[in-house]
């Protein structure tokens, strides 16, 4: 069973959401399951030392789970523009892996979520999408074959799926948000899952 990793830094849970959608559109495509992971806060601080493993949600993420996954879904909420510093700081990390090419040639795409509904969330995904870049990986837009990106009056962008999360940070996923998520999920797995039979993908086991 090949796997698609879904990393993803949630404050509130809305992002967590998101990811959820994402794993359930990617585990639609035959020999494809989703590897959810989450990254630990940083100190406003210091550098401060978390458990191994989180009190609640998905396990914190290693670079093994870049290793050994065909492809990548990336998600942050919204920090003026850009994603939030704990994501930032993990993939900060990943200097060995770039070093290594051992990303590239993979599939990738992020998502978002926002409290307002012009918060940044384009500019969040454009900037999420440069390390993904930088590491060679391929970046899958959202076409505008998926018809809700017209019709959407929430969240959803052609960079990434995307959500509005309201000034309370409590309005649930819209029937729009939740369609883009699953259908970009599908899609990164189709396209991870070709890359690997053309021999394309070179993953660790």
């Amino acid at each position: 069973m090949s796997e698609i990793l879904v990393l993803y830094y949630s404050r509130y849970g809305a992002t967590a959401e998101m990811a959820r959608h994402i794993a359930r559109g990617i585990e639609q495509v035959g020999g494809c399951q989703a590897r959810l992971r989450t990254v630990p806060e940083v100190s406003s601080v210091c550098e401060a030392t978390e458990a191994d493993i989180p009190a609640e949600g998905a396990p914190y993420a290693c670079m093994d789970d870049l290793l050994e996954c065909i492809g990548l879904a990336l998600g942050s909420p919204t920090r003026f523009g850009n994603m939030a510093a704990s994501l930032k700081y993990f993939i900060d990390s990943t200097s060995p892996l770039w070093l290594q090419g051992a990303l590239a040639g993979k599939p990738a795409t992020a998502f978002t979520s926002t409290s307002s509904l012009h918060g940044g969330q384009e500019t969040t995904l454009l900037t999420m999408m440069l390390p993904l870049l930088h590491h060679g990986m391929i970046y899958l837009g959202l076409p505008y074959s998926e018809t809700s990106l017209l019709s959407t009056r929430t969240g959803g962008t052609p960079y990434g799926p995307s959500h509005l999360a309201g000034k309370d940070s409590d309005h649930p996923l819209s029937d729009e948000e939740i369609r883009l998520c699953q259908a970009q999920g599908k899609r990164l797995a189709q396209t991870a899952m070709a890359q690997q039979q053309a021999g394309l993908i070179r993953i660790r086991a």
